[in-house]
């Protein structure tokens, strides 16, 4: 095998599929990256078993083959390359000779016969803007679990009913949902997709420049895959297994108990009061007609605590919120005012959680479909 190919479209190529290789994986030959020359140009590929990434790129392919070479090192040595042209040959004994101006890199080939099937895409389901599916991943994904002892809370939840596609994702004590336009097939009934949260966080980064992504579900049984595809970039992912839990019936219609603060206000106040807390330590709210105030007490006597303007409907509120489970709610909303809801409860032995959204004014709600429910904590008197 021989071909040549520039030097940033072929380094961007191979940082982009080895984005989703673990860094340690107990089997050696999944660690290498397949590529494939051929008169279409070049394929590069990798498998974990789990997810995959592929994207093809224009080469001068003298010679056509197929060559397994290990995927992090090669990515290395392409993102240092000189500013020449790229060329690769397969040598008589089998080596990789990859040479770029005077520089040279003598590599070992992998066993191609030993690497697995890379999963095919059969069908396009549907399409989602690439700016909104990233936007959702990054307001969504945060809330996932990263406990692997419950697999089905370290996904997101991928939702499709009608012209809408949903992000959900849980770990208990919070929820996270976001609402995007989805222009493809539906069959009347909700499709439901549970993919590894670190797998679509990577692909939120890798297509959210632009564009249209194509999603598509493909596969039975145990080997259910999803697919996205942007430009000449597609990633797999395998689905977790398992029922998410039903967290959408927690949200509420409507109520009108609640507060509009600045966002940006609030979330300097909370880093501010929250650096006295001890660790995992609840912050103190109190939202009345005066402001929201934050009160926290820690180690050696510190305390602190900071007012900020709010708008309150309805009675006061005192609770106990995680300030980093808050921040990262603050952080999501992406509107200058964020509206935080004070829901109700049948059981009078249960806390009820705030729901945050967006809110353009202080009169006007916002139009983005986030929604973020945060489950209370006890404070101690």
């Amino acid at each position: 095998m021989k071909f040549h190919v520039n030097r940033d479209v072929f380094s961007e190529a191979v940082s982009f599929v080895v984005k989703l290789l673990p860094q340690r994986n107990p089997q050696p030959i999944l660690a290498g990256v397949l590529i494939e020359a051929s008169e279409a140009g070049l394929s590069l590929s990798a498998f974990d078993y789990e997810a995959s990434a592929r994207t093809t790129i224009d080469a001068t392919v003298d010679e056509p083959g197929t060559i397994l070479v290990h995927g992090r090192l090669l990515s290395e040595i392409a993102s240092r390359l000189p500013n020449a042209p790229v060329q690769v040959v397969v040598q008589e004994d089998g080596g990789i000779l990859l040479s770029c101006g005077s520089a040279r890199f003598t590599l070992s080939a992998m066993p191609v016969h030993e690497y697995p099937a890379i999963p095919e895409v059969t069908g396009e389901s549907g399409v989602v803007p690439g700016d909104d599916f990233a936007t959702a991943i990054a307001q969504v994904a945060f809330a996932a679990s990263r406990d692997d002892v419950t697999p089905v809370l370290t996904g997101v939840q991928l939702e499709v009913t009608d012209n809408q596609l949903s992000l959900v994702a849980t770990d208990r004590y919070r929820v996270a949902l976001r609402d995007i336009p989805w222009d493809g097939e539906t069959t009347g009934e909700t499709t439901a997709a549970l993919v590894p949260a670190r797998t679509l966080q990577e692909v939120g980064k890798t297509f959210g420049g632009g564009g249209n992504i194509s999603i598509s579900f493909t596969g039975s049984g145990d080997r259910e895959i999803v697919a996205f595809t942007a430009g000449n970039k597609t990633v797999t992912s395998l689905l977790i297994k398992g029922n998410f839990p039903p967290v959408r019936r927690l949200f509420p219609e409507t109520t009108e108990h609640y507060a509009v603060v600045n966002t940006g206000e609030l979330s300097e106040a909370v880093r501010r009061v929250a650096l006295v807390l001890d660790r995992s330590a609840p912050l103190r709210f109190t939202f009345n007609a005066d402001g929201v105030t934050m009160d926290a007490s820690g180690g050696d006597q510190a305390r602190a605590s900071e007012t900020v303007d709010c708008h309150l409907l309805g009675e006061e509120v005192v609770l106990g919120l995680n300030p980093q489970y808050l921040l990262d709610a603050l952080s999501a909303v992406k509107s200058e005012f964020v509206r935080v809801t004070f829901t109700s409860s049948d059981n009078a032995n249960k806390l009820s959680p705030v729901l945050i959204t967006s809110q353009t004014s202080v009169d006007q709600a916002g139009a983005d479909n986030f929604k973020y429910l945060l489950q209370p904590n006890l404070l101690l008197r």
